[in-house]
């Protein structure tokens, strides 16, 4: 994946979403590239979970573009959207893993659905996954028997079952203790350090978004206030940013 990096993984351009007269997102432009992570942070209810399933066109758009390695995804047939989805990772914020399957079973599940991999094969990537995050000793386990700190480590050793370019968080952190978040925090920086993926993380977790950001996005009244590094965020003279940073106005 060397040769991609620095390449523009995802491309958005002008993008809006609305629910009835509620306009969520209003003209968004953003550029990840290859190897990099960006974090969308905001308040809650601002967009930030609605922009992740534009990405994976879980929903559609009202107006603007969504680019994947150069491809437009807005409107693209079921099947070609597919192919593209097979290279994008998505951590859910509550990991939506199935009740009813082991956990080597849960990492195998997206082998099961799109890939040709001898069952054997799947089974044995599934573990090598799972023991990448630090699950090793519990793949048989059900998820009713783990923490929801495992279970986000589950969550993640799926998301990378297809080796995908690119892979999107959805609150990462939230519910963690700030042991078991920073466990989290470590394991995206190794991951990111180890596969080169474009990474889009959202979270409204200050902490986090400086642990394993090379760049933020600040979201606010549907559009981006601020987009660099966390250091350019905290340096802002933007009175919402000093608000959102629980600064003294």
């Amino acid at each position: 994946m060397e040769g991609k990096q620095n390449e523009s993984a995802v491309v958005v351009k002008g993008l809006r979403k609305s629910f009835g007269t509620q306009t969520v997102l209003n003209g968004i432009d953003l550029e990840i590239a290859q190897g990099e992570t960006l974090t969308v942070l905001g308040r809650s209810g601002t967009g930030k979970s609605v922009l992740l399933k534009l990405l994976v066109a879980l929903q559609k758009p009202d107006a603007g573009s969504i680019r994947i390695h150069g491809r437009e995804i807005t409107d693209l047939p079921l099947e070609q959207l597919n192919e593209v989805r097979k290279k994008i990772g998505f951590l859910f914020q509550e990991a939506a893993l199935y009740d009813s399957l082991t956990l080597e079973e849960n990492v195998a599940f997206p082998l099961r659905r799109h890939n040709r991999m001898p069952a054997g094969e799947q089974i044995d990537r599934a573990r090598k996954l799972l023991a990448s995050v630090g699950m090793a000793e519990d793949m048989r386990k059900m998820p009713s028997q783990i923490s929801g700190g495992m279970k986000k480590r589950v969550g993640l050793a799926r998301a990378l079952a297809m080796e995908p370019d690119i892979l999107l968080f959805d609150e990462p952190t939230a519910g963690l203790d700030p042991i078991t978040a920073g466990e989290i925090e470590n394991l995206i920086l190794q991951l990111q350090s180890e596969h080169k993926m474009a990474s889009i993380v959202v979270t409204h977790d200050l902490h986090g978004a400086r642990a394993v950001s090379d760049r933020v996005a600040l979201l606010h009244e549907g559009t981006i206030l601020l987009e660099g590094t966390f250091d350019k965020l905290e340096q802002s003279k933007e009175p919402f940013v000093a608000k959102f940073l629980g600064q003294d106005t």
